[in-house]
């Protein structure tokens, strides 16, 4: 059974998985350019291979974090459908909140498949 405060508690999953998927691409971005900097200075071939380790290391979480934020997304809406369905509640912020984070996840799927 769907409760408002399941609701708020996958809301909130949903909120921080967003803000560590986010992390995972600035983290990518920082590591590929100290990576492109380490081979424009000729730096220890070893300290590079390291470098070009973590860099892989860190493309690697964004799709397992996207999985998991998937995943969290599709129970979000079932509990909100749930919610509106069972106990016939269609308004109240936490329902607003959960309908701005389905939204905002949503776009921001459809921004990383562009």
């Amino acid at each position: 059974m769907a409760t408002v405060r399941n609701l708020k508690i996958k809301t909130g999953t949903c909120k921080r998985l967003v803000r560590e998927f986010h992390s995972y691409e600035k983290e990518v971005e920082r590591e590929a350019a100290k990576t492109a900097d380490m081979k424009g200075k000729g730096a220890d071939p070893y300290d590079l291979k390291q470098q070009e380790n973590v860099l892989a290391e860190s493309r690697m979480m964004i799709p397992d974090c996207r999985k998991r934020l998937e995943a969290s997304l599709a129970e979000l809406k079932g509990t909100l459908a749930e919610l509106e369905e069972e106990l016939n509640q269609k308004e109240g912020p936490e329902i607003e909140e959960a309908r701005t984070i389905i939204a905002e996840v949503d776009k921001l799927f459809q921004t990383t498949e562009a």
